[in-house]
């Protein structure tokens, strides 16, 4: 199979070369979030730059521009097919997270558009309105540029952007939260998880939290979204009450913001990210599908 270019070849690469890794990183980013999964998303820039090595450079006039368009289309694709397959997915299905270096938490909005909290957001988009929202909104792309990337005319796309706009803001956070706040409650968090103090757990909880877990079916997790502080915390108290002797914590960056890997016996076994809301976890995402856990062992870079 032909990978993408990871790196010149020589001195002087071809300006196709030149060109795609120039852009390598916004390209990735655009991909991973209209799909939320860093494995499709690279699939996609594969795809991405065998099409962009057959073009005639010549004829190019924003090389940018033509990129992303290809990128956004191939992802339009994909997405269509992730979804059918999602219906069968055993449990909830999150995100895949990614270990980001800290110059993606310095840009606050590019850190809020590829947060778990966010990326869940996006998947009750529809798959046109994903694209239009994360080309105008993340960035800041014109209307007739993406008219071009989803094959719609301009004026269609804005009313297309006015309506995933709208329909984001009525699931979105109320307000961006500062990575010390997100710090603090995840300190609460896990120094109430592993003593298991349910008083503690209930301090730093919502009343209407609640949990997901991805398993995949290949590792246990809840079935099913678990709603509400007491089940949470009592859930959480007793699970990792159970191997307690078994695990560390430690803090990472994952997708822009503050989280949590546990290990099992020394090997990485749920990456934890959470919602923060008026200071209190509303949402909590534990991922420990194993195929899903493959980009926390680098960092990875997004740019926009």
């Amino acid at each position: 199979m032909v990978g993408t270019p990871q790196t010149a070849a020589a001195d002087n690469p071809d300006p196709a070369t030149e060109a795609f890794l120039a852009h390598r990183n916004l390209l990735f980013t655009v991909a991973y979030e209209m799909l939320g999964s860093a494995a499709d998303a690279e699939d996609v820039l594969q795809e991405t730059w065998l099409r962009w090595a057959g073009v005639d450079l010549g004829a190019v006039r924003d090389r940018r521009a033509y990129l992303v368009r290809i990128t956004t289309r191939q992802a339009l694709v994909r997405l269509r097919t992730l979804s059918r397959r999602r219906e069968s997915y055993v449990g909830p299905w999150l995100p895949e997270p990614l270990l980001t270096a800290p110059d993606v938490a310095e840009d606050v909005a590019l850190a809020d558009s590829v947060s778990m909290a966010m990326l869940l957001v996006l998947e009750t988009l529809a798959p046109t309105e994903r694209a239009v929202f994360v080309l105008r909104e993340v960035f800041d792309l014109g209307y007739d540029e993406i008219a071009e990337a989803v094959d719609k005319n301009p004026a269609a796309v804005r009313q297309i952007a006015h309506r995933a706009r709208a329909h984001v803001a009525a699931r979105r956070p109320r307000r961006v939260v500062s990575a010390a706040e997100t710090r603090y409650a995840l300190d609460a968090f896990q120094r109430a998880v592993e003593t298991g103090d349910l008083q503690r757990l209930f301090d730093i909880l919502a009343p209407d939290v609640v949990l997901l877990g991805d398993g995949g079916g290949v590792k246990q997790a809840v079935p099913r979204p678990i709603l509400g502080a007491d089940k949470v915390a009592r859930l959480l108290a007793g699970g990792w009450g159970r191997v307690a002797g078994s695990t560390s914590w430690r803090p990472a960056q994952v997708n822009g913001h503050p989280a949590l890997i546990v290990q099992l016996e020394g090997e990485m076994d749920t990456v934890l990210a959470v919602r923060v809301d008026g200071g209190l976890i509303t949402g909590i995402y534990a991922v420990r599908n194993p195929e899903k856990l493959s980009h926390m062992e680098r960092e990875t870079a997004l740019s926009r």
